[in-house]
């Protein structure tokens, strides 16, 4: 795991955090998943349905159990490299660690934008009632696409493409 500094910071601080992800195999493996599963996958839903309009994607949905399953040993090594990423976050942001002392891994979507799709619509990962839990958000990208080409994710109250 590797701290990676973002080259746009409009707004400082900010909580946005940015690593590599080592070895990159696991991104290989989370890929072959992805294209192992298409019985798994699923185009454009969102809680209220599917809405293409505003998530032109395709996604996986992981449950927690599934990670223990025969063939999913990947997940644990991908997860202890988002734990890495954690504690390393929390020397930057210490007081994470005075309330966040047992972290637990919900529900997770693998999804695949091919070129022109995107998630339409500013969000958060905290909507509701059910969702007040969520302390942190984490996106492993898989692929390397340029901004100058439209592939980011844009924070819009810091104003960074990543």
């Amino acid at each position: 795991m590797k701290k990676v500094t973002l080259s746009k910071q409009n707004s400082s601080p900010n909580f946005i955090g940015s690593w590599m992800i080592n070895p990159l195999s696991i991104c290989d493996e989370l890929i072959n998943y992805f294209e192992a599963n298409k019985n798994k996958q699923f185009q454009g839903l969102t809680s209220k349905g599917e809405q293409l309009d505003i998530k032109n994607c395709v996604d996986i949905s992981i449950l927690p159990k599934d990670i223990k399953l025969p063939g999913n040993e990947f997940f644990e090594e991908y997860f202890n490299n988002l734990f890495a990423c954690y504690e390393d976050y929390s020397k930057e942001w210490p007081f994470l660690t005075t309330f966040a002392d047992q972290l637990q891994i919900g529900v997770f979507n693998l999804q695949r934008y091919h070129s022109g799709q995107h998630f339409g619509a500013i969000h958060t990962e905290r909507m509701g009632l059910s969702s007040l839990h969520r302390i942190f958000a984490w996106m492993t990208y898989l692929n390397d696409v340029d901004i100058e080409d439209g592939g980011s994710t844009f924070f819009s109250h810091y104003g960074i493409d990543v």
